[in-house]
């Protein structure tokens, strides 16, 4: 299997209609106005010399090598800065550009370490290339004069390390930090002999305010900056070409292998959601697949006080069918269920769900979207008629205002942040509504106009108050509401916000956010041009978060905000496939396609392809599992993927109904929280040993492409298959094609959704005969339900009050560093970042209670408590507190409550009335958690089978 190769052009595409032919090397070509020489020369197929050129970066003109002669002009010019001419004839070799570009050469090399045998980048080095494509064979120089190659190597970040004794200074570094990831954290110090590559004020990589995107790694033509496991391992001799199973982004890399281990993962130039950009999580943060935590063997046990038995798979699949089985034949057939993961492929969650409808003959599945995007489903379905988000990322770069509410693109979303930065740096207008500062707010070259830093639990109202401003001023697009949308319930709901009550000045001793600031922040939507709203978590997990998605929607339709590039209403999906996992009929209440079980049509579709009948009554949420379980009727579940001991909120509430079960499959990579009250334990297959596909927040349908063999053995859907037959009902696939080829018979929007298709490259749905080659933009010309929808969003204010006993509120979310749970990213190097979760309080805050930073503290609410050391900063207003949950020893989601939003129960983690209060140090829980965890996960030394 060889490399996957990709050709550097040298600089950057460029988007023109007017066409120009000129002469290369005698050859005519023919390339659009404004690409530079050197790229229309490698399009011609005649590679120029270069060092400080590539084209993911901006042409830079620095290094001299890849001079050329042009007929009629003096000098000779850098191909990468000189734009194509009509008629111009080029010539790129000649005796004159050989000395010229041998003495810019030997410069370089006199000052360059002459170790290239033992140098890691040894075959994989455009150093040594370029000085064999230029014919240097000597350096009249020598190596005895005033150098750099004494210079240390800063080897702390956990993994690259920094040479500056083969930098060449050629600031592709630096430029890939500027242009690409935005975080202008490396720089040029110096001038003449003395410059050198820093990062900040010259201070170590770990420390400074590299995010470790890898992007300078990637744009290095040396060995300066060096992934440690090609240090370590030696240069990759094949490669795959995958999908990132980290946030919804859905970043494309070229797994880059050495036999059947990983040596890097290098992003794809040619994937549509990241465009070869990647972030610490996707690009360096695989090595827990090789863990020594993963378990790789199924294993039993009678009780959850038992130790872990380790057995052969055929005996851990009889063993939980049987147990099903018996749970059935006393309670009946509604008395076990699944959970779903959007960890795990399309394929496998749509597998899941088929086996609790076809093998259990329940609709007792649902999936961890509930407690994440449900309310998007649900909003965005109301209104718009389709429970996804309207734009493809590549839409962000025509925004001219774009919105930002509930999210924080940078830590949870990062690559896609990096594109959305860089089209702020270029002039598009940035409003921000979030209770934290979060860092797209003020940073190098990003700053937001309008900041609104509303009150936690508010978003409905601040929402209805942009909309009072865009009514009650004039602002709305009449002709797009007109046209496109029900009048009737527009005038319903203009009525309604225009209610003096929803004005700024009304709502603001609410929601805490000046009138001044709303009227400016609506007036710039409105009116600012192509208005692009991105919202997160921070709009959804609320008790009102379905309403609020419908009040985003709303904002949309009102200003004509949809249905062309640069605009639309998307939601930032948290996980790799979370938007798979909803597409497949995870939820109780839907089938795959998002259509209700209660329609007739429907469930023919699927009785006639899976041979049995299906339930028409929605089946169990998982806080209806948990309850049932504690009353007793709900007894036994497959959990795929996912840990809700951890992540779900009333973790007291949670355990509780675990451990009522009478027996809990958890199928997964590690032993997790949950499987602390497991039966059974069936070990998952990582990205890396599976193939599928993985939907993104785009809607887009990656390929996940298998590069090394399941170390436990049994893929995951060959798993679900397993027990699927043993329970007696037959499922049969040879691989996840035929079962994307049953999505695609079967689900409308999937309809013309293959293999063949996707291995051409990526689609997003719906595709289908409507839509052959996908669908990038929604709702173009008209609505998926016909007329866009008004709905009247009604502030209700959450249950979940402060008083004098919990007088803070507590919000949560991501930092960059983790994911999740931490399951993964726990065991990897990214733990060098962040290594516990810390409480946000504001110094005023912090002061009346007398703590100080680092201090150990509790976090107390009306339904439990923990401790954690408090983190001093204005990020967080007085009142607000914040938290990360990535540690389970944190167990943050103790505290949270059951309050959930009233349509889907998406649980409200965002609002906790909570106190803050000194402690000396972690509760005993916390202090023998570790003992505990150990002991619940202790594996009997029995051999397999036995």
């Amino acid at each position: 299997m060889p490399m996957v190769q990709e050709i550097d052009y040298g600089t950057p595409p460029v988007a023109s209609e007017t066409m120009v032919t000129l002469t290369i090397d005698g050859h005519a070509v023919t390339v659009p106005e404004g690409t530079s020489v050197m790229r229309a020369s490698m399009e011609a197929g005649i590679k120029i010399p270069k060092l400080c050129a590539t084209d993911m970066l901006d042409s830079f003109g620095s290094c001299r090598i890849c001079l050329v002669e042009i007929e009629g002009r003096a000098g000779t010019p850098a191909s990468c800065t000189t734009p194509v001419a009509p008629g111009m004839k080029v010539h790129t070799v000649s005796d004159r550009l050989r000395k010229l570009r041998r003495g810019v050469m030997e410069l370089y090399i006199s000052d360059h370490p002459l170790d290239c045998l033992t140098c890691s980048a040894n075959g994989n080095c455009e150093l040594q290339d370029t000085a064999g494509e230029v014919g240097l064979r000597e350096v009249r120089y020598g190596y005895d004069g005033i150098n750099h190659l004494s210079a240390l190597t800063d080897a702390s970040n956990p993994y690259f390390n920094f040479d500056p004794s083969k930098c060449i200074v050629c600031s592709r570094c630096v430029r890939a930090c500027e242009e690409v990831q935005g975080t202008f954290a490396l720089t040029i110090q110096g001038r003449g002999f003395e410059s050198k590559v820093a990062a900040g004020m010259d201070e170590p990589f770990l420390t400074s305010e590299c995010v470790s995107c890898g992007a300078c790694v990637q744009a290095c033509p040396t060995a300066t900056l060096m992934e440690k496991s090609v240090v370590e391992m030696g240069q990759p001799e094949h490669s795959v070409v995958t999908t990132c199973a980290y946030c919804g982004v859905g970043c494309n890399f070229k797994a880059e292998m050495r036999g059947d281990q990983v040596i890097r993962m290098v992003p794809w130039k040619d994937g549509k959601a990241n465009h070869g950009h990647s972030c610490v999580k996707g690009r360096f943060a695989w090595g827990y697949a090789n863990h020594p935590d993963r378990i790789t063997k199924p294993m039993v046990r009678a009780k959850i006080t038992d130790p872990w038995r380790e057995v052969s798979w055929e005996e851990a699949i009889n063993h939980v069918a049987s147990e099903f089985r018996r749970i059935q034949a006393k309670a009946g057939k509604d008395a076990i269920g699944v959970i779903t993961s959007s960890r795990c492929t399309a394929e496998e969650t749509y597998l899941v769900q088929k086996l609790a409808r076809a093998a259990f003959g329940n609709n007792n599945t649902d999936t961890c979207a509930r407690v994440c995007h449900s309310p998007t489903g649900y909003g965005l379905g109301k209104t718009f008629g389709t429970s996804a988000g309207t734009q493809d990322f590549d839409s962000v770069d025509e925004s001219d205002v774009i919105v930002v509410i509930g999210a924080n693109p940078t830590d949870a979303h990062p690559v896609f942040a990096s594109r959305m930065k860089k089209r702020l740096r270029q002039g598009a207008k940035l409003i921000v509504v979030d209770p934290r500062r979060i860092d797209l707010v003020r940073q190098p070259h990003v700053e937001a106009s309008y900041h609104l830093a509303l009150r936690p639990g508010t978003n409905v109202a601040v929402l209805t108050a942009l909309a009072h401003v865009i009514v009650t001023e004039g602002l709305v697009d009449r002709t797009f509401v007109e046209e496109r949308c029900d009048t009737d319930a527009y005038a319903d709901w203009a009525e309604f916000v225009s209610d003096p009550r929803h004005s700024p000045e009304a709502t603001e001793a609410a929601t805490g956010v000046p009138a001044d600031l709303v009227r400016g922040a609506a007036r710039l939507y409105a009116t600012g041009g192509n208005g692009a709203i991105y919202y997160g978590l921070g709009v959804t997990e609320h008790s009102q978060g379905s309403t609020a998605v419908m009040a985003i929607a709303n904002l949309a339709m009102a200003t004509g905000n949809l249905g062309r590039r640069g605009v639309g209403v998307n939601p930032l999906r948290g996980q790799n496939n979370v938007q798979g996992s909803c597409d497949m009929g995870s939820f109780p209440h839907e089938l795959p396609g998002y259509r209700h079980v209660a329609n007739p049509e429907v469930r023919a579709i699927y009785e006639a392809e899976w041979g049995v009948t299906i339930n028409p009554e929605p089946g169990l949420r998982i806080p209806n599992m948990l309850d049932a379980a504690v009353q007793g009727t709900f007894l036994g579940l497959y959990v795929q993927g996912e840990d809700i001991a951890q992540s779900d909120p009333d973790v007291k509430h949670v355990t509780a109904g675990l451990r009522a079960m009478e027996c809990v499959v958890v199928h997964d990579l590690f032993l997790n929280e949950t499987a602390n009250f497991a039966h059974v334990f069936l070990p998952g297959a990582t990205f890396l040993e599976k193939d599928g596909t993985f939907i993104n927040a785009e809607r887009r349908i990656n390929l996940v492409r298998k590069v090394m063999e399941p170390r436990s053995g049994m893929g995951d859907w060959e798993a679900t298959q397993a027990i699927s037959n043993a329970m007696g009902y037959p499922m049969h696939y040879d691989g996840p094609a035929e079962i994307m080829a049953e999505i695609a018979r079967t689900t409308p929007t999937f309809a013309g959704v293959s293999y063949e298709k996707l291995e051409q490259g990526a689609v997003q749905w719906p595709c289908n005969d409507a839509a052959p080659e996908g669908t990038p933009i929604m709702h173009i010309g008209k609505f998926v339900r016909g007329k866009g929808n008004f709905v009247i969003t009604e502030y209700v204010p959450t249950d979940e009050k402060v008083g004098p006993r919990y007088p803070l509120l507590l919000t949560t979310g991501r930092i960059l560093s983790q994911y999740n749970v931490g399951a993964q990213t726990r065991r990897t190097g990214n733990v060098a970042w962040h290594a516990e979760d810390l409480l946000e309080m504001h110094p005023h805050d912090a002061s009346e209670r007398g703590i100080n930073e680092g201090d150990w503290v509790r976090l107390r609410s009306r339904t439990g408590e923990t401790t954690l050391r408090a983190l001093l900063t204005e990020r967080v207003a007085p009142g607000v507190v914040y938290t990360t949950f990535h540690h389970p020893v944190t167990q943050a989601n103790v505290v949270t409550t059951d309050y959930s939003d009233w349509a889907t129960n998406c649980p409200e983690y965002k609002v906790t009335a909570v106190q803050v209060s000194p402690t000396n140090g972690q509760s005993e829980w916390q202090k023998t958690y570790h003992a505990h965890a150990v002991e619940s996960r202790r594996i009997e030394a029995v051999p397999v089978g036995d």
